[in-house]
C-alpha cells in the first residue's frame, strides 16, 4: 500500500509538470533546479553521457517528459515523449526491454496472448483529439520484435440487462 501512495505521489508531481504549472526547465538549468521545479522523477535512469529523471504519467495519463542532464548535472534537453516521431525511433531487432524504458520509462501496462511468445508493452498517448495505444512486442529474451499502433477504445460497463 506505501508503494501505491509513493506512486500517486510521483504521479500527481509529473500531472503539475504537464498541465504547465511549474517553471518550464531549460537546458543548462541545474538537476536541483530542475527537481524544484518539476518535482520528485518518477524514475532516474542512466543514459551513459549522464543520467535522464524520467516524469511519466503512465498508466493513467498520456505523457512522458524526459529531462536529460549531463555528467555534471546540468539540463541538455527536456522532450515530450509520447509522440509518434520518438516512438519509430525504436529499432526492432536491435533495442531491448531497458532500452525502451530507458527511453519512454514503464510502460501503461504489459499483456500476454496465445499468438505472441513474449510481452506486448503498452504505451498510451494521444494524436491530435484521438486517445492511442504504442504497442511495443518483445520476443521471449525480452528484445524488441516489432512495433505498432492503433486507437485505444475505451472500455463501457456491459449493459446488465
Amino acid at each position: 500500500m506505501v508503494n501505491f501512495f509513493k506512486h500517486a505521489a510521483s504521479l500527481a508531481s509529473a500531472a503539475l509538470l504537464v498541465a504547465g504549472c511549474a517553471t518550464p526547465v531549460q537546458p543548462g538549468m541545474s538537476r536541483e533546479q530542475a527537481v524544484a521545479s518539476y518535482g520528485r522523477p518518477t524514475a532516474v535512469v542512466s543514459t551513459g553521457a549522464g543520467s535522464r529523471l524520467q516524469y511519466s504519467r503512465q498508466p493513467a495519463g498520456q505523457s512522458v517528459v524526459m529531462v536529460d542532464l549531463d555528467a555534471g548535472g546540468k539540463v541538455t534537453s527536456v522532450r515530450e515523449v509520447m509522440q509518434q516521431q520518438e516512438f519509430y525511433k525504436i529499432e526492432p531487432g536491435k533495442w531491448t526491454r531497458a532500452d525502451v524504458e530507458r527511453e519512454f520509462g514503464p510502460p501503461a501496462r504489459v499483456d500476454r496472448v496465445m499468438s505472441w511468445s513474449g510481452d506486448i508493452m503498452n504505451y498510451r498517448w494521444r494524436d491530435n483529439l484521438q486517445d492511442m495505444l504504442f504497442w511495443v512486442y518483445l520476443d521471449a529474451g525480452n528484445r524488441v520484435q516489432r512495433i505498432g499502433q492503433g486507437m485505444e477504445i475505451p472500455m463501457e460497463p456491459l449493459d446488465p440487462r
